[in-house]
């Protein structure tokens, strides 16, 4: 071997070794959570159980165990299913940490997903009805505006649709006992690098919700996980991640002006029309095809932005006739500005997945007499009503 390549291959190996040598030791793992930290579950469901672990660039393998699989088992992925009534811990292991979910099984005959549904929401909360959000393109609405509750971490949809929590929201916090369902954009609880992204956040500098510290990132990609309905389990919603999303702004703007919809009351392509629902203000929502029920009022104020709440009177019998047709309602359920709610009962706005600028994002707000797709500032808490492709 010749002199000069001696001394390359030196070369050469005293920088491998300092390289080798000077290779930073991996990211010790700080912490392992659970959500929910506690679940209720009927005999022969199961739930999707999510780990988070910090710092995000520690290297790990979440490891699952149940204390009694004769009660609950747990996959590799924290799918659990239960198998008999009792209670047992799930346990999620990352290095030398660990956090546990208290699983407690009762009886019950869990929905059979191939018995047809009639009703106006499938097993896992979803309208039957569909409603186009592009061409070709058809969603499911969710039966009810999202809610959480911090001391569980626990989500749900309403149990109607009217139903909003109101002054409730007031007492938003990170142990709050209570329920909220007035989030600020982008809150799911995923860590996206926002300063702000948990849905107790009240911060009211707008810069602090920005996904990945970018004004310009929209809740779908890379960010998608910053959507509520993608990144968690909702407990009536089916259980598990990734089964719900929120509309983009371009989704909602052809859902309320540009699909085609039935007839109704002489008005052709009926998509929206406000109303006065069991006495709560809102917004219908109807389906591509629908039939309007006998002996209830048909509207004549049909995709009229202008018109009054008032103008369309509805009474609970009157609106479960339309539910079971197919119609959405979405309640005029006010806005939250840090601890404080204002034009509850009177203003409706909700969230889309799409930013505006650098203090908001975009959002369909409806009052007495006005309804538009605009923006509204990042840091209010609006609601979140999610679809279902």
């Amino acid at each position: 071997m010749k002199p000069r390549q001696i001394t390359f291959m030196a070369g050469l190996c005293v920088a491998l070794l300092g390289f080798i040598g000077c290779r930073p030791e991996a990211v010790p793992v700080d912490s392992i959570t659970l959500r929910p930290t506690e679940k209720e579950l009927m005999v022969g469901t199961t739930y999707q159980i999510v780990a988070s672990v910090l710092p995000a660039d520690a290297p790990h393998e979440v490891e699952w165990s149940s204390s009694n699989a004769t009660v609950a088992t747990v996959s590799e992925a924290g799918v659990v299913t239960a198998v008999a009534v009792g209670e047992c811990d799930i346990t999620a292991t990352a290095g030398d940490k660990s956090a546990v979910c208290h699983i407690t099984v009762v009886d019950g005959t869990p929905s059979d997903p191939d018995v047809p549904v009639t009703g106006p929401f499938d097993n896992n909360g979803a309208s039957t009805a569909v409603f186009s959000v592009e061409e070709g393109r058809t969603v499911h609405f969710s039966r009810g505006n999202l809610q959480y509750q911090a001391s569980t971490e626990m989500w749900r949809f309403a149990e109607h649709q009217y139903d909003y929590m109101g002054s409730a929201n007031r007492n938003i916090s990170s142990d709050n006992t209570g329920w909220i369902d007035l989030f600020g954009w982008g809150t799911s609880g995923w860590n996206s690098g926002a300063n702000a992204y948990q849905p107790w956040a009240t911060s009211s500098t707008n810069s602090d919700y920005y996904p990945g510290g970018s004004l310009t990132n929209n809740l779908e990609g890379d960010y998608a996980n910053g959507d509520w309905g993608v990144y968690n389990a909702i407990s009536n919603g089916g259980g598990r991640p990734g089964m719900w999303r929120t509309l983009t702004n371009s989704e909602l703007n052809y859902l309320l002006y540009s699909r085609a919809a039935s007839s109704v009351g002489g008005h052709d392509n009926v998509r929206y029309a406000k109303a006065k629902v069991n006495n709560v203000l809102g917004l219908i929502i109807f389906p591509d095809v629908y039939s309007h029920p006998d002996g209830v009022a048909e509207p004549d104020n049909a995709n009229t932005a202008s018109a009054t709440f008032n103008s369309y009177v509805l009474t609970a019998s009157d609106w479960e006739q339309m539910e079971t047709a197919g119609c959405i309602f979405l309640p005029a359920a006010g806005y939250r500005n840090g601890t404080s709610t204002d034009y509850v009962g009177s203003y409706g706005g909700y969230w889309t997945s799409t930013y505006y600028n650098e203090d908001g994002a975009c959002n369909l707000f409806f009052m007495a007499d006005a309804m538009e797709l605009s923006f509204n500032i990042r840091s209010f808490g609006l609601s979140v009503r999610l679809v279902k492709d």
